[in-house]
């Protein structure tokens, strides 16, 4: 999985085990995205753009689709990372738009 930051950041990739969220792949090497419900579809703060790969991902349900809607610069590519659950043997790639954290 490869994760691309519009902050400036270089890309990084990383290997990411089936079954695990692309939330979780970040949060577990060390890659700053937010996630202020804890990762239970209940906000939008991990919003992420899926760049390739997001014809392998679950699809995307009614209620991950309101919260989409909420974040901010949506776009048809936009997902919730807690929600983007990988199969093995996948190739994704998403981009971790602009985040604003509280006290920054």
């Amino acid at each position: 999985m490869t994760f691309q930051f519009k902050d400036g950041q270089p890309a990084q990739t990383h290997v990411a085990a089936a079954g695990e969220s692309v939330l979780d792949v970040a949060l577990n090497n060390a890659i700053q995205l937010q996630h202020n419900c804890g990762g239970v579809c209940g906000c939008s703060t991990c919003h992420v753009y899926v760049e390739r790969g997001g014809d392998d991902l679950p699809e995307i349900s009614d209620k991950e689709e309101d919260f989409i809607d909420r974040a901010e610069n949506p776009r048809i590519t936009s997902r919730l990372a807690c929600q983007c659950v990988v199969n093995a043997g996948m190739e994704l790639t998403v981009t971790i738009p602009h985040q604003h954290f509280l006290g920054h």
